[in-house]
Protein backbone atom coordinates (compact mmCIF):
# COMPACT_ATOMS: atom_id res chain seq x y z
CA UNK A 1 0.00 0.00 0.00
CA UNK A 2 1.32 3.42 -0.91
CA UNK A 3 1.48 5.74 2.07
CA UNK A 4 2.30 9.42 2.29
CA UNK A 5 5.35 10.36 4.34
CA UNK A 6 6.60 13.81 5.30
CA UNK A 7 10.40 14.10 5.49
CA UNK A 8 11.58 17.06 7.57
CA UNK A 9 15.28 18.00 7.51
CA UNK A 10 17.10 21.30 7.19
CA UNK A 11 19.81 19.69 5.02
CA UNK A 12 18.73 19.51 1.37
CA UNK A 13 20.96 16.53 0.54
CA UNK A 14 19.52 14.45 3.40
CA UNK A 15 15.96 15.40 2.41
CA UNK A 16 16.64 14.32 -1.17
CA UNK A 17 18.35 11.06 -0.19
CA UNK A 18 15.47 10.17 2.14
CA UNK A 19 12.90 11.14 -0.49
CA UNK A 20 14.54 9.02 -3.16
CA UNK A 21 14.93 6.05 -0.82
CA UNK A 22 11.33 6.16 0.37
CA UNK A 23 9.91 6.69 -3.13
CA UNK A 24 12.13 4.43 -5.23
CA UNK A 25 12.89 1.64 -2.76
CA UNK A 26 9.85 1.91 -0.48
CA UNK A 27 7.22 2.87 -3.05
CA UNK A 28 5.81 5.67 -0.90
CA UNK A 29 4.59 9.15 -1.77
CA UNK A 30 6.93 11.67 -0.13
CA UNK A 31 6.43 15.30 0.85
CA UNK A 32 9.36 17.36 2.14
CA UNK A 33 9.81 20.26 4.54
CA UNK A 34 13.00 22.07 5.50
CA UNK A 35 11.97 23.39 8.93
CA UNK A 36 9.66 22.89 11.87
CA UNK A 37 7.20 25.60 10.76
CA UNK A 38 7.07 24.12 7.24
CA UNK A 39 6.40 20.71 8.78
CA UNK A 40 3.50 22.04 10.85
CA UNK A 41 1.92 23.58 7.74
CA UNK A 42 2.48 20.42 5.67
CA UNK A 43 0.90 18.16 8.31
CA UNK A 44 -2.16 20.42 8.50
CA UNK A 45 -2.50 20.67 4.72
CA UNK A 46 -1.69 17.11 3.65
CA UNK A 47 -2.33 14.85 6.68
CA UNK A 48 0.57 12.45 5.98
CA UNK A 49 0.52 8.89 7.27
CA UNK A 50 3.82 9.45 9.10
CA UNK A 51 6.55 12.02 9.66
CA UNK A 52 10.29 11.35 9.44
CA UNK A 53 11.96 14.27 11.22
CA UNK A 54 15.51 15.40 11.90
CA UNK A 55 16.19 16.13 15.55
CA UNK A 56 18.66 19.02 15.17
CA UNK A 57 17.30 21.86 13.07
CA UNK A 58 17.76 25.62 13.54
CA UNK A 59 15.06 27.77 15.15
CA UNK A 60 12.64 24.87 15.85
CA UNK A 61 14.20 21.44 16.38
CA UNK A 62 12.47 18.09 15.98
CA UNK A 63 11.26 17.74 19.59
CA UNK A 64 9.91 21.32 19.60
CA UNK A 65 8.14 20.68 16.29
CA UNK A 66 6.58 17.49 17.63
CA UNK A 67 5.47 19.34 20.78
CA UNK A 68 3.88 22.11 18.67
CA UNK A 69 2.17 19.54 16.47
CA UNK A 70 0.66 17.77 19.47
CA UNK A 71 -0.32 21.07 21.14
CA UNK A 72 -2.19 22.18 18.00
CA UNK A 73 -4.71 19.41 18.60
CA UNK A 74 -5.13 18.43 14.97
CA UNK A 75 -3.85 15.46 12.99
CA UNK A 76 -0.72 14.03 14.67
CA UNK A 77 0.81 11.31 12.50
CA UNK A 78 3.25 8.78 13.95
CA UNK A 79 6.70 10.33 14.00
CA UNK A 80 10.16 8.83 13.66
CA UNK A 81 13.14 10.96 14.64
CA UNK A 82 16.36 10.78 12.64
CA UNK A 83 19.53 11.92 14.40
CA UNK A 84 23.26 12.10 13.83
CA UNK A 85 23.83 11.51 17.54
CA UNK A 86 25.03 8.09 18.57
CA UNK A 87 25.31 8.84 22.28
CA UNK A 88 23.20 6.27 24.09
CA UNK A 89 21.88 8.72 26.70
CA UNK A 90 20.65 11.08 23.95
CA UNK A 91 19.08 8.23 21.98
CA UNK A 92 17.38 6.96 25.15
CA UNK A 93 15.97 10.43 25.87
CA UNK A 94 14.59 10.67 22.33
CA UNK A 95 12.98 7.22 22.62
CA UNK A 96 11.14 8.40 25.76
CA UNK A 97 9.32 11.01 23.69
CA UNK A 98 5.97 10.18 22.03
CA UNK A 99 7.60 8.84 18.84
CA UNK A 100 7.37 5.57 16.94
CA UNK A 101 11.14 5.27 17.03
CA UNK A 102 14.55 6.77 16.37
CA UNK A 103 16.89 6.10 13.44
CA UNK A 104 20.48 7.28 13.15
CA UNK A 105 22.32 9.05 10.36
CA UNK A 106 23.97 8.22 8.15
CA UNK A 107 21.33 5.76 6.99
CA UNK A 108 21.51 3.17 4.22
CA UNK A 109 19.17 4.29 1.41
CA UNK A 110 18.57 0.67 0.42
CA UNK A 111 17.25 -0.32 3.87
CA UNK A 112 15.87 3.02 5.15
CA UNK A 113 12.29 2.40 3.99
CA UNK A 114 12.17 -1.09 5.53
CA UNK A 115 13.62 0.15 8.85
CA UNK A 116 11.08 2.96 8.95
CA UNK A 117 8.18 0.65 8.09
CA UNK A 118 9.25 -1.72 10.86
CA UNK A 119 9.27 1.08 13.45
CA UNK A 120 5.84 2.20 12.28
CA UNK A 121 4.43 -1.33 12.38
CA UNK A 122 3.65 -1.32 8.67
CA UNK A 123 3.80 -4.61 6.81
CA UNK A 124 4.51 -4.93 3.11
Amino acid sequence: MTRTLLVVDDEADIRELARMSLELVGGHRVLVASSGPEALAAVAAHRPDAVVMDVQMPHMDGPATLHALRAAGGHVPPTVFVTASVLENELAALRQMPVAGVLTKPFDPMTFAAELEQLLGWSR
